[in-house]
This record gives C-alpha cells, structure tokens and sequence, in this order.
C-alpha cells in the first residue's frame, strides 16, 4: 500500500473494506468452468477499486467501486459491451460486501429488476473469492444470476 493510500483523504478503514477484491482473478462458474478474467486495482490514491472484466463470451465490462464517506456507504457504478448500467450501493453485512440497486423498466417492456451483489471470502483464503449476484422483481423473492468462484491468478 502506497503511503498516500496510508495517510491520504481515503485512508480510514471503511475505504479498506473492499480492498480483500484487489488482483487478477479466473471466474468459474459452479461447474467449474472457467467464465472470465477480471482484474480489479486501486486507482486514484486509494479512493477507489476499478473493475475490468473479460468474459469467455467477449462481454467486456468495468465498474468503479469507491466508500462514499458522506453516504456512510459504497457505492459501484457497472458499464458492459452490451450497453447494461447498473447502479449498486451497500457495504459490509455479515462480513461480506453487499450491493444492492435497480434497473429500471426498459422501452421494450422489460419489468424493472432489483440486483444484490455479494462478494465473500471463501473458508478464509483470501485466493477465493465468491460474487453471488442475485435479481429480483420485488426484492422479496431472489433469484441467482451468477455465482462465480475467483480464483487469483499468480503473479
């Protein structure tokens, strides 16, 4: 950690929270194939966690995660290939990260959907990180839309 990171205007713990999600990582989906590539870095003195994404598929995307101090909360704006904008904002709960938003109704009658993303260490090894993304119409009754296993790759 760079001393900025240690001293800077992003230095306290809750910027830290997110920080067990830094590096490059394989995602495999339950079976255990293999989906994607993403990396995740600090950038901007520590302030914030720049996601990028490479599916097997080709989607592309990227998300830029950062604590808002004034908002007591994270928040995480995601962009992808095919157009898709997710807004999320949550935190720490149950000692994961949780977050959660909305997707609006679309212009072709696509319903509004709610989104909860958890990400978690898996038994303790920081070289295993589970994302748990759940949707719901009501966000009553959820359902998964991916569950990937990270697995960080060597340096």
């Amino acid at each position: 950690m760079s001393d900025e990171r240690q001293s800077g205007p992003c230095a306290g713990p809750e910027h830290r929270q997110f920080d067990f999600w830094i590096g490059a990582w394989d995602v495999f989906d339950p079976s255990g194939t293999r989906v994607g590539r993403n990396t995740i870095s600090a950038v901007l003195d520590g302030c914030a966690l720049h996601e990028q994404w490479v599916g097997v598929s080709g989607l592309r995307g990227s998300s830029l995660n950062t604590y808002a101090a004034g908002r007591g909360q994270w928040h995480q704006t995601w962009v992808d290939s095919a157009g898709s904008l997710l807004l999320l904002d949550g935190g720490i709960r149950d000692g994961a990260m949780v977050l959660e938003g909305r997707t609006p109704p679309r212009e072709n009658g696509t319903p509004a959907v709610r989104h909860r993303i958890t990400w978690s260490v898996v038994n303790g090894d920081p070289d295993r990180v589970r994302q748990h993304w759940e949707t719901s119409p009501d966000g009553t009754a959820w359902q998964t839309a991916f569950d990937g296993l990270y697995v960080r790759v060597p340096d």
